[in-house]
């Protein structure tokens, strides 16, 4: 009998990305008490893609790159769902007295987002393929 194509997420994958989104809560903890360091607000177009592309790399992995069929279309996983926290939480922040809604964030993080899937997907990533 075949073996699933999915299978359980390597822990070492999980502990990464556990750890990466602690990082990443704690960066928008400072950030909405208006205490973010000045290397993260110089460098903020850059921060956001490069803090969202780790992210969606790790996440991915973590979720051993699974993905979902939705009107014939296949959809990674993880991406799809930090693609829609990033909107949600770049909504939020006009509602802070500290943060702005900026289109270009949202530009930079999806495509952080996009960086971080592609380099998931890589065969030299993989331990399936």
């Amino acid at each position: 009998m075949k073996k699933p194509a999915i299978s359980s997420a390597p822990l070492p994958w999980m502990l990464c990305t556990i750890g990466f989104m602690g990082i990443l809560a704690t960066i928008l903890w400072f950030a909405y008490q208006g205490n973010l360091h000045p290397i993260l607000t110089q460098n903020d177009k850059l921060a956001h893609l490069v803090l969202y592309g780790i992210a969606a790399f790790l996440g991915h992995q973590a979720c051993n790159r699974r993905h979902i069929r939705q009107l014939g279309c296949s959809i990674p996983l993880f991406p799809a769902l930090f693609g829609l926290f990033t909107l949600g939480e770049e909504l939020v922040q006009q509602f802070s007295p500290y943060r702005s809604l900026d289109l270009l964030d949202v530009v930079a993080s999806f495509a952080g987002i996009a960086i971080g899937y592609w380099l998931a997907e890589r065969r030299w990533f993989s331990s399936s393929k």
